[in-house]
């Protein structure tokens, strides 16, 4: 977040924290969205926060959001929809792509959704967890990367870094949902993540090719 101090009715959360309580995603959540009604005025409030997502909430009886990165709306995006999901205590987000059904599993708050709502990302395996760690910025190239290496294959363990490559301010992002969707998809298995600098993100896939997706999340600050 750069410096700019978060205007009242706006939540901070951090999404998928570790184990320990640390890391996880910032995440912006604008409760009454009626006050920001415009595309250029929520794109400017989007960008002035600096999160990698902040969410508008339209409706919060039908769970009817909006998520924004610090340059463009998204169709669909995963720490985003947790988060919501867990401060406004809903079991349905509406999006334009459809519905996303929500559940509280004691620390854990899952959302589930399906792969193909998910913007196009290009995961690259990796041969270590020592070579995804060595990274020091995006590797060269354009459009959105994941990249990921096994730290356990037996167990699903994996170890991963997300650069979104779009020239928006975010270099990083820290834990990403929808491309552990991604990857889950294409692996076909149950996915335990640690992301960034400790996230923690899992997954499942179900018989209906849906894909849950969870995480802890932790008020920063209220509104």
């Amino acid at each position: 977040m750069n410096d700019f101090e978060v205007p009242d009715g706006i939540d901070v959360l951090r999404v998928f924290c570790g184990p320990d309580g640390r890391h996880g995603n910032a995440l912006g959540v604008v409760r009454d969205g009626r006050r920001y009604p415009g595309n250029e005025s929520r794109q400017v409030l989007a960008r002035k926060l600096g999160f990698s997502e902040t969410v508008f909430v339209d409706d919060p009886e039908r769970g009817t959001v909006d998520i924004r990165t610090p340059g463009l709306r998204l169709p669909f995006a995963g720490h985003p929809l947790v988060g919501a999901a867990w401060l406004l205590d809903l079991e349905v987000l509406e999006l334009p792509v459809g519905d996303v059904t929500a559940r509280q599993d004691g620390e854990f708050t899952w959302i589930t959704a399906r792969p193909e709502w998910v913007p196009a990302r290009t995961l690259e395996r990796y041969a270590s967890v020592a070579e995804v760690e060595a990274l020091t910025g995006p590797p060269p190239g354009e459009g959105w990367l994941y990249v990921w290496a096994w730290e356990d294959e037996a167990a699903g363990r994996v170890r991963a870094r997300a650069f979104p490559r779009r020239d928006d301010g975010i270099e990083e992002d820290e834990a990403t949902g929808a491309a552990a969707m991604l990857l889950s998809a294409e692996l076909g298995r149950a996915l335990n993540i640690r992301q960034g600098r400790g996230s923690q993100i899992l997954t499942a896939p179900a018989p209906d090719g849906t894909m849950e997706v969870g995480g802890r999340v932790l008020l920063v600050v209220a509104s």
